[in-house]
């Protein structure tokens, strides 16, 4: 029973770590990665970006960006995947690639809880740092960008390496519009050879846990380094 439940494994190995990588369609666990490298590219500056515009403009600036955050993170990521999939080709006039409209989805989706956690670092920091800046003649791009935002993002570490690791399990919601990615390609496995699914999915299951625990050590080894 065991050899059998292991055979569906390696059967299908190659499938479930890259899809059909070698004719340039990639899928399984190359392509969660991919999708969750190039989410996370997107998602961190432009989250850095947003909670720094929301500390530099308080006001009307500040309170449309927390109102955008807001409804970004109290609707399913889910929604997020179907708006993206049926807009973007109305705004484009084509078809965009599945990957690539997922992983906007989740930059867009994780832009938000990126911008909340630096901005609260921002703001944790002691005032006289500020002022310590502007003594020097620092203007106020050149604080952020030089003095608090890179203590910020030290601080927040723990907290972005969380929402990476978030990001990392949200890419299996790709199954919804099919799109190859390592749950979406188990899901296949399974019903074409139909026997044995725990084997299948409790694989799956050690490899989100392995890729996320992969990234929290590598998080703090290098925070511990510093």
């Amino acid at each position: 029973m065991i050899s059998a439940n292991l055979s569906v494994i390696t059967d299908n190995l190659d499938y479930l770590l890259w899809g059909r990588a070698a004719d340039g369609e990639p899928g399984g666990v190359l392509l969660t990665l991919m999708m969750a490298l190039g989410a996370g590219v997107l998602a961190l500056p432009a989250g850095a970006l947003l909670a720094a515009i929301a500390w530099r403009f308080p006001g009307y600036v500040r309170r449309l960006l927390f109102i955008w955050a807001e409804f970004i993170r109290g609707i399913p990521l889910l929604f997020v995947i179907f708006w993206l999939w049926y807009l973007l080709p109305a705004l484009t006039g084509a078809d965009l690639p599945g990957a690539l409209t997922v992983t906007l989805a989740l930059a867009w989706f994780t832009s938000a809880m990126v911008m909340h956690s630096i901005y609260a670092g921002l703001l944790a920091l002691p005032r006289g740092q500020r002022e310590a800046a502007k003594a020097q003649g620092f203007s106020a791009a050149q604080t952020l960008g030089l003095v608090l935002l890179p203590q910020t993002l030290r601080n927040v570490l723990p907290s972005l390496v969380g929402i990476f690791i978030a990001l990392l399990k949200d890419t299996s919601l790709a199954f919804i519009v099919n799109v190859p990615e390592l749950t979406t390609v188990a899901g296949q496995v399974n019903n074409r050879v139909q026997i044995y699914p725990a084997a299948i999915f409790i694989f799956v299951g050690v490899i989100y846990y392995l890729l996320c625990t992969g990234l929290g050590w590598l998080a703090r080894r290098q925070w511990l380094s510093h």
